[in-house]
């Protein structure tokens, strides 16, 4: 069984710094979906906030996959968050078309933390009681947040960014913690959001404060053979407490290169210079100068 995931936000919405073609469309999303299927990936991974991505997977049909949505921050003016969550996640399943998900992640799990946060465990513990979900977790932007969150719940999943430039969540120390703790991880941006695929001058001209990683990243995969994606992949699947490692697709062909290249992923004796702990970087969120 493969270990990719496949990352829906492109049925949704105009996403990815690479992205060339826009939103996909329906028909796209089909053969993406049936191509995943005959690959072996089983995980889905999609949210709410994801446009009409759950719409799309829903009227495509996925009750054979392995479905991850995740909730959205939580409004400031909720009364009731159990009701908010049971609402929430019952409009996700009718969109899904499906009677429950594989995992809820919360998308701001800062939310934990807040005078609200103690009613939003208890919604999502209780969604799993009832069967609605198998796992719940959190999706978070940097490995620093997890200390806090898992006081509060032995959380039974994390996603969390991970690429050859952002490797804090390896670098911390914190993958093995959560492998030994019988955490599931799912890990995205492997790309950095095609980022790292992108043309040097692409790159330079983007990111100029960073030219020189975009010249070590070059001059590296000059002397290594073999492609970028293929090396990017490498990278977390080198990790065995990585369970997932979610890539996105534009087009069939974007995700038939993904498992071709995960197929062979070579394991680099030395990996790229280019690692890179700057939020202003790493974290996609604060990409509003492009």
């Amino acid at each position: 069984m493969t270990r990719l995931a496949l990352g829906t936000v492109q049925f949704g919405l105009n996403y990815g710094i690479a992205n060339q073609t826009g939103q996909i469309g329906r028909s796209d999303c089909e053969r993406i979906l049936a191509l995943a299927t005959r690959a072996g990936i089983d995980v889905l991974d999609t949210a709410i906030s994801y446009g009409d991505s759950e719409k799309r997977l829903g009227e495509a049909g996925v009750a054979t996959f392995r479905v991850v949505t995740k909730l959205p921050q939580l409004p400031e003016a909720t009364f009731d968050v159990e009701s908010w969550v049971r609402e929430q996640l019952t409009d996700s399943l009718g969109r899904l078309n499906l009677a429950r998900v594989y995992a809820l992640l919360l998308h701001r799990p800062a939310d934990l933390l807040g005078p609200k946060g103690a009613a939003l465990l208890r919604a999502l513990r209780q969604a799993k009681g009832d069967g609605l979900v198998a796992k719940v977790g959190v999706s978070i932007y940097a490995p620093h947040e997890l200390s806090a969150l898992l006081e509060l719940h032995p959380f039974d999943l994390v996603q969390a960014p991970l690429s050859l430039v952002d490797r804090r969540l390896v670098e911390s120390g914190w993958l093995d913690r959560l492998a030994a703790a019988g955490v599931e991880v799912h890990t995205r941006s492997v790309y950095l959001q095609g980022l790292l695929l992108l043309p040097l001058a692409e790159q330079q001209r983007r990111f100029p404060a960073w030219t020189e990683l975009w010249r070590n990243w070059h001059s590296w995969l000059r002397g290594a053979g073999g492609s970028a994606v293929a090396h990017c992949l490498a990278w977390p699947l080198a990790h065995p407490g990585v369970t997932r490692v979610i890539v996105g697709a534009d087009t069939p062909g974007h995700l038939q290169a993904a498992i071709d290249a995960a197929g062979s992923a070579p394991r680099a004796v030395e990996w790229p210079p280019v690692a890179c702990d700057d939020e202003d970087l790493v974290d996609p969120s604060r990409w509003r100068h492009l």
